[in-house]
């Protein structure tokens, strides 16, 4: 009956998330540079070099800094309140903090992983909801010049080694790339 609840309020969220888009990405940087602040690249093209771990990187309104990468997790949360693996689970723990002017939602189904091959995986956002005691991966406003603290759970095969994020401000922004290995 609780994940019956939990997935009504997931559609529930998605559909307002789509309702808010244009206000949440009309006036995004990410179009004009908004990848600022993670090192500059050879000169060779306009992308910025990518950031690692604990470097700060910039997609429109919001700064990510990655701060930990746990693979090799069966499952998240504790029973009855709990998610599975289908492989294993990777946790990626991050700091989102608003550098705009205005309000921004921070979801997890914006962000993207990918192994060394460009495999793209997606966040499993159920499993989130059990990672963060505060939900805070799930459709969260951040005003600006706060942030939160969040964990973005990925299920890949156990075999997989995440090489890099995508973190995006929104789901139509350029994103910003943050190398994991």
């Amino acid at each position: 009956m609780r994940k019956m609840t939990l997935i009504g309020l997931l559609a529930a969220a998605v559909v307002a998330l789509g309702c808010g888009v244009g206000g949440a990405t009309g006036g995004s940087d990410s179009a004009a540079g908004g990848n600022s602040g993670t090192g500059q690249g050879d000169g060779s093209d306009d992308k910025p070099a990518a950031a690692k771990i604990g470097d700060p990187a910039r997609d429109g309104k919001f700064e990510f800094t990655v701060t930990k990468l746990d693979c090799g997790k069966a499952s998240v949360g504790k029973d009855p309140l709990s998610e599975r693996a289908q492989g294993q689970f990777c946790l990626v723990t991050l700091d989102v903090a608003n550098i705009g002017k205005e309000p921004q939602s921070f979801s997890d189904s914006d962000q993207k992983a990918f192994d060394a091959d460009g495999t793209e995986f997606s966040t499993n956002t159920t499993a989130g909801l059990y990672a963060n005691k505060n939900a805070d991966t799930f459709y969260k406003e951040i005003n600006p010049g706060n942030k939160i603290t969040a964990v973005l759970v990925f299920d890949v095969p156990k075999e997989t080694k995440l090489a890099k994020l995508e973190l995006h401000d929104s789901f139509l922004s350029g994103g910003v790339t943050v190398e994991l290995a």
